[in-house]
């Protein structure tokens, strides 16, 4: 048995998901999304602007205050627009996708049976919830 090729399949069933679908379809009409594209391009601009500023010895922090308020502004205006709210929460369900396959892993990697191991609920945690720095749960 090749891992390598059991990754690839899941993969493919990955993109046959529909939390994944309707990621990518929420991705695919931010990219239509004129307004919002035109939000993001001056938010980015914007950040530029503030990092130049701000790395100048002679810095003007009246400016910089004044580019951070722009960009919370314009931030909020990218935030609220519905199709970045669509995609946020298609983004975060596959984020929790992707964090119960790592942890089924992990299971199984710690020796756990994988047709059955189950990981626990987030709210069976008794370290935070935060698996960045995790070495399994137990």
């Amino acid at each position: 048995m090749d891992v390598i090729a059991k990754a690839r399949e899941l993969g493919a069933a990955l993109q046959q998901d529909e939390r994944y679908l309707a990621l990518k379809k929420a991705q695919e009409a931010n990219e239509q999304n004129t307004a919002l594209n035109e939000l993001i391009a001056k938010i980015q601009l914007l950040q530029v602007s503030f990092q130049h500023e701000a790395q100048k010895e002679d810095k003007d922090d009246a400016k910089l205050q004044q580019m951070d308020q722009e960009f919370g502004q314009i931030y909020a205006q990218i935030m609220a627009d519905p199709g970045m709210q669509a995609y946020e929460a298609a983004a975060a369900e596959v984020d929790q996708l992707m964090k119960y396959i790592n942890a089924i892993f992990t299971l199984c990697l710690q020796g756990e049976d994988p047709a059955t191991c189950e990981p626990p609920k987030e709210e069976e945690h008794h370290c935070g919830g935060e698996c960045s720095s995790c070495g399994g749960c137990h």
